[in-house]
């Protein structure tokens, strides 16, 4: 069923694409980043763009529309001061200011539904505009 969880709260729908991409994510480290969007008409959360192993922070970036919503998962590796590789998954609402308010409304009110079913999130970032979510930003959080 295409159509596995439903967001109470919009009455949205979370495709099991949008699950599988992220297990993928976390467990298999297939993908470093992935951007989710909502089509108002059919009321789905879908997958709009998957970023590979070999891509990272500034593909993401440029991914996001500078005037419409999404949400974004990104996988962030590091190297702590014990030399000790880690990684950890970082969900980022976007909501630019040139985007329509009816847009940031749904995915403000939709964004609970969605972390509910991507179990694993170490962080959460809101932003308007990419210095809110800078690569700087995610490295210290991160720390």
């Amino acid at each position: 069923m295409a159509m596995a969880f439903k967001m109470a709260t919009t009455g949205m729908w979370v495709t099991d694409e949008c699950k599988n991409s992220f297990m993928e994510l976390k467990w298999k480290k297939v993908h470093r980043f992935i951007v989710f969007k909502i089509d108002e008409k059919s009321r789905l959360v879908t997958v709009d763009k998957v970023g590979g192993p070999g891509e990272g922070y500034n593909e993401l970036a440029a991914s996001l529309p500078n005037d419409d919503c999404r949400y974004a998962v990104f996988d962030f590796d590091f190297v702590t001061v014990d030399n000790c590789r880690k990684s950890k998954i970082f969900f980022i609402a976007w909501a630019p200011t040139e985007s329509r308010i009816r847009a940031k409304m749904l995915y403000a009110t939709s964004k609970a539904g969605l972390r509910r079913v991507l179990d694993g999130i170490h962080y959460e970032l809101q932003a308007t505009d990419p210095t809110e979510m800078g690569f700087d930003i995610i490295r210290k959080r991160a720390n």
